[in-house]
């Protein structure tokens, strides 16, 4: 008996310990993400790291690295499903955030349709810009772009018979990244406010998805500066970014101010506090 309960004890102190961490990370990296500062200013962030990255490869490449290996694993496994990332770790997160705020499953559901708009944006731009490196580009024998071969007039046809296709490959990684880490930054202002105090299994839930979510950012900031350094050339990259920053704003800037749209999420409120509300 005396040894059970001095493993429980040794148990609970370790599981207090490790909430403890958690909550340290997550007050850490709430004071870094969930700002309206941030969110103001991220854009021109994301400007100005792909035009300095830009100028780097330019006029001061840097050796090849892992890192410039597309081959890379943050590449395989991060980047190439960024969208599948951060579309399974914002549904959970604003699933229980927003209704611990709201207390209203319709105001939940109408929320996650901001997924469902993220995706429509993800596949309609990544397949607009391959059909536009379709349309502007010709077949060649090698990547030194030596001898033309017009019997492959498109990039499917080249690819299987082993040529290069040389188009204006716009930059989806610029694209992608960029509005990735917006949208994540959006949705993590519901953290601004909230006190989950009083619940501690909620309040573990939410900070480790929080966290998992600060990580993702992190990522896709650095892959993005990767991108600017290693890869595609100026006028591809600044297509990229720019269809990612026009997407960030058409939506949470625009649209997502209307009343018939999937709105903004819902701040300034505590849980602690709250009462349940049951209209939208």
């Amino acid at each position: 008996g005396g040894r059970r309960l001095v493993l429980c004890r040794r148990i609970a102190l370790s599981r207090c310990l490790r909430m403890d961490r958690i909550d340290r990370w997550a007050r850490s990296a709430r004071s870094c993400l969930v700002r309206s500062s941030v969110r103001r200013t991220m854009p021109w962030g994301l400007l100005g790291l792909m035009l300095g990255g830009s100028l780097v490869k330019e006029w001061a490449p840097l050796p090849e690295s892992y890192l410039s290996n597309k081959r890379n694993l943050l590449n395989i496994y991060f980047v190439k499903l960024a969208w599948a990332w951060t579309l399974w770790l914002l549904l959970p997160f604003i699933s229980i955030s927003n209704y611990y705020v709201t207390r209203n499953a319709l105001a939940v559901l109408r929320r996650l349709t901001t997924l469902l708009v993220g995706t429509v944006v993800w596949y309609s731009c990544t397949r607009v810009f391959l059909h536009i490196e379709d349309l502007t580009g010709s077949c060649y024998k090698s990547p030194a772009l030596d001898v033309l071969r017009r019997e492959y007039p498109s990039k499917l046809q080249c690819l299987q018979a082993g040529g290069f296709w040389h188009g204006f490959d716009i930059s989806g990684h610029s694209f992608l990244l960029s509005y990735c880490a917006l949208m994540i930054v959006e949705e993590m202002a519901v953290m601004h406010n909230l006190n989950t105090s009083r619940n501690p299994r909620l309040h573990m839930v939410l900070n480790c998805l929080f966290l998992a979510l600060s990580c993702l950012t992190v990522i896709w900031l650095f892959m993005f500066v990767t991108t600017a350094v290693y890869f595609h050339n100026f006028s591809q990259k600044l297509f990229g970014t720019s269809v990612g920053l026009l997407a960030w704003y058409g939506t949470y800037r625009v649209w997502y101010l209307t009343p018939f749209s999937p709105g903004l999420p819902p701040q300034n409120v505590s849980l602690s506090s709250q009462k349940p509300k049951r209209s939208l």
